[in-house]
């Protein structure tokens, strides 16, 4: 996060340094989700609003859960990078993240957000950080979990909020 806050805090200065006013401002999310960070620049327009932003990831989940990989592909950008949860292989494009979902699908996932900090960085770039929690359903009703830690990074790209950069890992064993 502090290379995140460096990116944001230099964005604000730059604005002053060039005359635009700038206008920093912190919102909370729900206190056992996360926080946001933004920094507006007056000059390029309106920021998104955490609630936007955080309900990308509610999109995302809802398609999980309904079990299309094509359809949750679609919100991926054409050169998205995926580095999924469970599979070492890199996913760089469209094929690769239908692969991806239809292996994960099968295993009938639902996401639960433990954690999130979003970053606003512009009015068309943003990046939702945090934990989160899946459930998987065997056809027997026999439920295991795994917690996971994950990064999202959108971008609006012709007026529609496109997932550029998913990374998902298990996370570590307590030391």
């Amino acid at each position: 996060m502090k290379k995140l806050s460096v990116i944001v805090a230099g964005a604000a200065v730059a604005a002053v340094a060039f005359g635009a006013p700038a206008v920093a401002t912190a919102a909370s999310a729900p206190a056992d989700v996360g926080t946001a960070r933004h920094v507006q620049v007056a000059a390029h327009g309106a920021l998104p609003t955490e609630a936007e932003i955080s309900a990308l990831f509610d999109r995302w989940n809802t398609l999980v859960e309904a079990g299309d990989p094509e359809a949750l592909a679609d919100i991926y950008a054409p050169d998205a990078v995926l580095l999924p949860t469970l599979s070492p292989e890199v996913r760089t494009d469209r094929a690769g993240i239908v692969d991806y979902f239809e292996d994960f699908l099968a295993k009938n996932p639902s996401g639960e957000r433990t954690l999130s900090v979003i970053d606003v960085l512009d009015k068309n770039t943003a990046i939702d950080t945090g934990l989160y929690t899946f459930t998987f359903t065997a056809a027997d009703g026999t439920k295991t979990y795994a917690d996971a830690r994950y990064t999202f990074v959108y971008e609006k790209r012709g007026g529609e909020w496109l997932i550029i950069n998913h990374h998902s890992s298990l996370l570590p064993a307590a030391s």
